[in-house]
Formats: structure tokens, sequence, C-alpha cells
């Protein structure tokens, strides 16, 4: 935290703005980390929760004049919603066939954003500019380090929550349900409504993290928000660890800073070097980040002994 709270202070604007998009990113990974990772629903279309959180912020910012802090738990609520009502029929998925329904969700979000009847309030291909929160005159911060403190702080509390809902009941019945489901349902376990709660809150993970990258962004639009997105999100949650609530910071820091490394290796083909990272990683850590970091902890306490 110590060092967390010192980067504004070190790095550039640019350098601390990034860092602010990893923390965005973190919150989305954790809550589709608690649907895949932790519940074993695979979703392929998060992308469009986390469109769903940023328009939301972005409408009650510029047509209703809404304080921007409190834009974010209105995202969260109504991905809430959403999320729990799409969660409903998708219980009669599994597997691949809820990643294909998932991710026609999340190729269909761009579109619905153009659609021509709703243009007025999503702006339509245009999309909506945010005006940039200004940093209070006692902070003595500027507009990035502000936000970044902001977003830090919504992180913390976010992961504290996913950290308390994973160690508790809910938490044991999402595991219980991935690992042996008909064994979850004969001990009681209501695997219907755990299910559709486990894709609410990922979603309202993922819509908060929306409504703070677009306050971050202070832009929103449809092509934003492509499928890309989504598995962005997905190569995130392996790359960090599945199963890991501190993975999905290794995973944050991964797609925010890998693709503008292989950018720089090479203008001609930079996804050919992201490809070449992906698969290093993935054969020096096939369990992801947080597995290697286990590991070698294991290591240094079997050596100290």
């Amino acid at each position: 935290m110590a060092i967390a709270c010192a980067l504004p202070f070190v790095l550039s604007n640019y350098r601390v703005f990034q860092l602010t998009l990893a923390l965005v990113y973190a919150i989305a990974l954790l809550g589709l980390n608690m649907l895949t990772g932790y519940n074993g629903q695979i979703s392929l279309g998060h992308g469009a929760f986390y469109a769903t959180g940023a328009y939301v912020a972005a409408i009650l910012m510029d047509r209703f004049g809404v304080p921007y802090w409190l834009t974010v738990p209105a995202a969260g609520a109504v991905c809430l919603l959403a999320g729990f009502l799409f969660g409903l029929p998708a219980l009669r998925l599994e597997g691949l066939y809820l990643a294909l329904a998932t991710y026609a969700l999340g190729v269909a979000m761009p579109q619905i954003l153009k659609y021509r009847h709703i243009e007025g309030w999503t702006g339509g291909a245009q999309g909506i500019v945010i005006a940039k929160p200004e940093a209070p005159a006692w902070s003595g911060l500027s507009q990035d380090q502000w936000l970044y403190f902001v977003v830090l702080l919504c992180a913390l509390g976010m992961f504290a929550i996913g950290w308390n809902l994973l160690r508790g009941r809910m938490g044991r019945a999402m595991v219980a349900i991935r690992d042996q489901p008909i064994a979850a349902e004969a001990m009681g376990v209501n695997t219907a409504m755990v299910k559709s709660m486990t894709f609410g809150v990922s979603a309202m993970f993922t819509g908060v993290s929306g409504a703070l990258g677009a306050i971050v962004v202070q832009f929103v639009a449809p092509d934003s928000f492509s499928i890309l997105l989504s598995i962005s999100l997905v190569v995130g949650i392996v790359i960090g660890g599945l199963a890991s609530i501190q993975g999905a910071i290794y995973g944050a820091l991964f797609i925010q800073f890998v693709p503008n490394l292989a950018d720089q290796i090479s203008k001609a083909a930079p996804w050919a070097i992201y490809g070449v990272f992906l698969i290093a990683f993935m054969y020096v850590m096939p369990t992801g980040v947080a597995g290697l970091v286990r590991l070698v902890c294991v290591r240094l306490g079997r050596w100290r002994r």
C-alpha cells in the first residue's frame, strides 16, 4: 500500500493514467474470476457488462449532472440486476454452450449501443464525452493523481467485498458447485440461485469497473467495447491465475502493459509479439502468475526450515 500510494508522486501523468486503468481492469478481472475461477461458469461476453457500467456512468453524468462518485454504485446496481437476469436463462447452459451465449452478448453489445432508437441517450456511434473530474483544492493533487486515488480506494473496497464473499458461505457454495455440483445439491446448496447470484455479483464488479473506466478515460463509444475487450478479460484471469484474488492484479497489469510493450518492440506486428508473450507466460506459468508466486513462497518456506 505504501508503494501504491507513493507511485503517483514519482511517475509521469501518463504512467499514473496507465496504472489507474490497471486498477480498473483488476476490479473487472476479480468479478470474472468469481464467475469462472470459483464457480466454473465460462463467460466470453463480460465486456458487455463493462460497457453497461460505462454507459450508465456517462449518461448520468452527461444528461443528468450526477456527481461522478454517485455513478459508480448506480452502475454496479444496474449491472447486478442485468447479470442476475441474464444468469437465469443461462442456467440451462453449461460449458462451451454458456461461453457461446455470452460471446453472442459481447458481440451484440456494440450494435445495441448504436441502435437509432436509443442513440439520444447513448450518443450513437459518436459516443459521449465526459468532463474530467477536478481534484479538490485541499488535496493539492493533479487530476490524474486524484483519479488514481479514487480508483485505488474503490478497488480496495471491491477487493475487500470479494475476499469476504469468497471466504463465506456463498464462496464455499460457489466452489462446491464448480467441483462437485451433484454433491453440492445433495448437501442442500441451491445451485440455481447460487449460479444466478454469482453471475449477478460478477456483473456488478464488472459494471463498477466500467463506470470507473469511463470516468478515467472521459469518453465512451460503442467501438470501445468490442468482443476484444471480453477476450482480454478472459486472458487476464488466466494469466493472473484462476481462483485467485491477487491474480486479478497480475492479470490487469498484463493486459494493460504487455500490449503497449509489444507495440514498442514491433510497430509492424505488435499482435504477433503479444502472442509470443502470451505463449511464453502460459509455458512458464501454466497456473498463472499467482500460482508461480505461491510455488515460490512454498519453496522459500521449505528452504528456510
